[in-house]
């Protein structure tokens, strides 16, 4: 137990920033600027004669979306990200990004739906699988959870591991498995010893 505890203040910087899905999202770079906001209209397509193929929509509305997500205005956010699934309705971050709006919201079976179909696009999208299973554990589906963690932890070409490893810490402590917790939180640290902090000021995952 003085063990974990000792562990627990080691990440403690990492937990108190919330490494929640917002932070995860992952897979469209750095957070959207006040420019984004201003040339709105222009992504859309509302003027003319700037034209722009579906992806390039799908990618810009996701952006704005996570953008207005991240300032806590969900309606502007759900639109985007609506318009973005239209645009391109097989594009998994959408649905993810779609995933933890609807999460935040307290729409948990929507958030869930749009997770699943994230990962069935994409199987080893890690970014969606710990969403999922950050959703799973505030629902204390804690068993479905840990899976879905590891499962995002074990896919190579991921970038940031230790996230995966601290949610299933976190989660674990939820669920009282102290050691279990402690095994995760040390693998955390083994995989990255500079854990404290999730994102950077451009809001990009530097974990």
């Amino acid at each position: 137990m003085r063990h974990l505890s000792i562990i627990i203040f080691l990440l403690m910087p990492l937990l108190l920033t919330a490494c929640g899905p917002a932070a995860i999202i992952g897979a469209v770079g750095s957070a959207i600027t006040r420019t984004a906001y201003k040339n709105d209209a222009k992504v859309n397509n509302y003027s003319q004669p700037y034209q722009t193929n579906d992806a390039e929509i799908a990618v810009a509305n996701l952006k704005l979306g996570i953008g207005y997500m991240q300032e806590g205005l969900f309606e502007q956010a759900l639109e985007k990200l609506n318009r973005a699934k239209e645009a391109e309705p097989d594009y998994p971050p959408t649905y993810n990004a779609l995933g933890v709006l609807h999460q935040k919201m307290g729409y948990y079976d929507v958030a869930e739906e749009n997770f699943k179909i994230a990962i069935n696009l994409t199987p080893d999208y890690s970014s969606a699988l710990n969403n999922y299973g950050l959703l799973l554990c505030l629902t204390q589906r804690y068993e479905e959870a840990d899976q879905l963690f590891l499962q995002s932890a074990h896919n190579p070409l991921y970038t940031t591991p230790e996230l995966a490893y601290n949610n299933a810490g976190t989660c674990a402590l939820k669920n009282g498995q102290t050691q279990l917790a402690e095994k995760y939180f040390l693998e955390a640290l083994r995989r990255n010893p500079w854990v404290g902090t999730c994102i950077d000021s451009n809001g990009r995952n530097i974990l």
